[in-house]
């Protein structure tokens, strides 16, 4: 683990590495979004948190790891984004699409940051075991095969709750259900993608999938840092920190690791251990760092309640019930056909109640109803059934995964279904226009890099 001195410097550096986007940042400041006393109300995930919460803020080097990790962005990605005046925001994704395709080496004058950035991603930590990366990507395409679809938007959703880690979504444009509708199937591509076999590989569209995200976030930290006026670094730290990323990265373990700890069990099954290494490593593309992707039930869990729990509480409704609005009515499938008609409505509705149950946990203060996802008559029925089909399709696959004579067969199936959900997600874009942005400033310097 990085000693808590090197990590403090390296959060600090940011400012002398990098001052075109950081120069005027104060790095010695504890932002209003960092709940690092039991005295400030936090977004801890239920109230059974709060002694998890008093022990793990009662150590003064686990908070301040904390603060430091609220501060920290992605400095090699970051270092390619701020060329973009230079670049364009087109002429970064070109290069860096290259760069996948063929090998840096191959991209006529590439710059040295995107030299950085590429092998960066090539130096495989010594942690990473690719043949466990490829059991744990097997594993992931049974539920995202057959329940993600389902899923996709009361997760995604589930990130607008806390207007501190919010804003940056409302300032890239996704306050329009067009822009919502494009996230999500940005979203969801990503973790489709990664999850076919080999995708995490050197060439793999895994990979590529990776650094656009990486790029994506970085471009949003430059956006927002060097044009917004909205941003206000006392308030709500840097942009889309690495802290911020970890949850989304990382949900899918963590609802793993909370289900054990409540049966009791404290180790992985070996196709357990598999899934939760295929999840590190692809978060680790991402660019977060290791001390952020724990490896055991207990700390996965405690590392999602540090987080939360040094999150300040705070709901903004023209930011976050705009967003998760946004979300809610955008219209997910591809063309208007009776059966995606019939389909949007009913995943639209399954997603409600995910969302209030994984994310609300039965919300009895109002505050789904103030965001506009309170349950409707059909909808705790709907669920029901489709659960039924869905989770009952999910066990047959997994049955036909242990069973030698179908295990080919079985994953060839969830292969296919994979890719016909990419058609149907379409291309992602991963970029981050400024033009989209809903800050006056910000455009104008869009257009000085246009003209450059």
């Amino acid at each position: 683990m990085e000693s808590l001195e090197a990590l403090e410097a390296r959060v600090a550096a940011q400012a002398v590495n990098l001052p075109e986007m950081y120069g005027k940042v104060d790095f010695s400041i504890t932002p209003e979004r960092f709940a690092g006393s039991l005295d400030i109300p936090s977004m801890q995930l239920n109230e059974g948190d709060e002694p998890v919460r008093r022990r793990l803020l009662s150590d003064p080097e686990k908070v301040a790891r904390a603060r430091a990790y609220t501060m920290l962005g992605d400095a090699t990605s970051d270092a390619y984004a701020a060329l973009m005046p230079k670049y364009g925001f087109r002429g970064l994704i070109s290069m860096l699409t290259e760069a996948c395709d063929k090998g840096v080496e191959n991209v006529p004058d590439a710059p040295k940051e995107l030299v950085a950035f590429i092998r960066e991603m090539e130096d495989t930590p010594d942690w990473i075991d690719m043949r466990l990366i490829e059991a744990g990507a097997r594993v992931s395409r049974n539920p995202m095969a057959n329940l993600s679809p389902f899923v996709v938007r009361g997760a995604f959703v589930a990130t607008f709750l806390n207007k501190y880690s919010a804003l940056p979504m409302a300032l890239t444009g996704t306050l329009s259900h067009e822009t919502a509708v494009r996230r999500i199937k940005e979203t969801a591509s990503f973790f489709t993608t990664t999850s076919l076999p080999g995708a995490l590989e050197r060439f793999g569209p895994g990979f590529k999938s990776a650094a656009m995200v990486r790029l994506m976030h970085s471009m949003v930290r430059f956006n927002v840092l060097r044009g917004s006026a909205k941003w206000d670094v006392n308030v709500y730290g840097i942009p889309v920190p690495q802290v911020d990323q970890m949850p989304a990265g990382t949900i899918a373990v963590f609802l793993l690791a909370f289900q054990m700890m409540r049966a009791g069990r404290t180790e992985f099954t070996p196709a357990e251990r598999a899934f939760v290494e295929f999840n590190r490593y692809r978060c680790w593309l991402l660019g977060l760092p290791e001390d952020l992707l724990a490896t055991t039930p207990q700390g996965i869990y405690d590392a999602m309640t540090v987080y939360s729990g040094t999150l300040r509480d705070g709901y903004d409704d023209e930011t976050c019930g705009a967003l998760v609005r946004a979300t809610m009515a955008a219209y997910f499938p591809s063309d208007k056909s009776l059966k995606s008609r019939l389909f949007n409505w009913a995943e639209r509705s399954f997603a409600r109640v995910y969302f209030n149950r994984q994310f609300l946990r039965g919300d009895t203060t109002g505050k789904a109803k103030q965001m506009g996802v309170e349950l409707r008559p059909y909808d705790l029925p709907l669920f029901v059934a489709l659960a039924g089909f869905i989770f009952g399709r999910e066990k047959l696959y997994a049955l036909a995964l242990r069973t030698p004579g179908l295990r080919k067969w079985a994953d060839k199936r969830l292969i296919d279904k994979l890719n016909k959900l990419l058609v149907e997600y379409g291309h992602a874009e991963y970029t981050t226009d400024p033009s989209q942005y809903h800050d006056e400033t910000i455009r104008e310097q869009h257009g000085h890099a246009k003209a450059a």
